[in-house]
C-alpha cells in the first residue's frame, strides 16, 4: 500500500506562517505536519509514499530524504507545476496516474490534516475503496458534507455498498450523513475508473476537488464509509484551525 500526501498548496489563509514554507512543513512540538502524517501511515504498515509538491517545493523535496532515512521508508516527490492555478483533483491525478502503471492500493490524505492515528489504521483495514466520515462533529456551512443513501452500520462501524447522493459544502445539514475529512483509500482495482473520473473533473474545471470523484465512483464501485465515531481530527485552513491543531496534538500525545 502507498501513502499519497497532497502538499502542493499555498496556504494563503495562514500567512505569514506560510510565507516561506508550505503548510505541510509547519511544526507542532518540533515535528512537521508532513512527518506526523507519514508516522500515522507507518503505523498502518505503509512504507511507500508519494508527496505532491508545488508551493516552495524545494523545501519539501529537501526534507523528504531525511524523513525517508529516519523511518527506513521510500518517498517519491511529484511536482504539480500548476499548483497555483489548479486544485486537489490535479494533484491527486498526478499521483494516481503513476500508481495506475503498477496498480496498488493507496491511502490519500491532505497534507494539512492532523488526525488520530487510529483513523488511518481503520481505513487501511478496509476491503474496498473507503472514505473517512466524521459522524460526531456538528456540521456547519464550511463542512464538506455528503449524503449517503444507505446508512446501515455493520459490525466494523462502516457503511458499505452505499451510494453518494450528493457531496459538497452547500448541502442541507439535517440531510447530511456527516463530513468527509480528506482521508480516503482507493483500492488497486478501482484506480483506472477513479482516474477517468478525475480526468473528466479536471477537464470541466482544473479547480475541482478530488472529493467529487467519489460521488461517481460510488455508483459503479463499492465504497466503505468509515465513521470516526469520536476519533479526533482537524484540517488546517486558517489561524483558528492552526490553534486547534496544536491543542489536538497535545491531547493525542498526552
Amino acid at each position: 500500500m502507498i501513502g499519497v500526501i497532497l502538499a502542493a498548496g499555498m496556504g494563503t489563509r495562514l500567512m505569514p506562517l506560510t510565507k516561506e514554507i508550505p503548510k505541510a512543513l509547519l511544526k507542532i512540538n518540533e515535528t512537521t505536519l508532513l512527518e506526523r502524517m507519514i508516522k500515522n501511515c507507518i503505523a498502518a504498515d505503509i512504507s511507500k509514499f508519494i508527496v505532491i509538491v508545488g508551493y516552495n517545493k524545494d523545501k519539501v523535496i529537501d526534507l523528504c530524504p531525511e524523513i525517508a532515512e529516519k523511518y527506513d521508508i521510500e518517498i517519491e516527490c511529484i511536482e504539480n507545476v500548476k499548483y497555483d492555478v489548479t486544485n486537489t483533483s490535479v494533484s491527486t491525478y498526478l499521483a494516481s496516474k503513476v500508481i495506475e502503471e503498477n496498480p496498488e492500493d493507496f491511502i490519500l490524505v491532505n497534507g494539512d490534516n492532523v488526525v488520530d492515528p487510529q483513523i488511518i489504521i481503520n481505513l487501511a483495514e478496509c476491503e474496498h475503496t473507503g472514505m473517512i466520515i466524521d459522524n460526531f462533529k456538528t456540521l456547519n456551512e464550511e463542512s464538506f458534507k455528503l449524503i449517503i443513501d444507505n446508512e446501515e452500520m455493520n459490525e466494523k462501524n462502516t457503511i458499505a455498498n452505499g451510494q453518494i447522493q450528493a457531496i459538497g459544502k452547500g448541502l442541507d445539514i439535517p440531510s447530511s450523513s456527516g463530513e468527509f475529512i480528506g482521508v480516503s483509500k482507493v483500492v488497486a482495482d478501482d484506480i483506472a475508473d477513479f482516474n477517468k473520473i478525475l480526468d473528466r473533473l479536471i477537464g470541466e474545471d482544473p479547480q475541482n476537488y478530488y472529493d467529487f470523484a467519489y460521488e461517481d465512483l460510488s455508483k459503479i464501485k463499492t465504497i466503505d464509509f468509515v465513521m470516526t465515531n469520536g476519533l479526533k481530527w482537524t484540517e488546517i485552513d486558517d489561524h483558528t484551525d492552526w490553534e486547534n491543531a496544536q491543542k489536538l496534538v497535545e491531547e493525542l500525545e498526552n
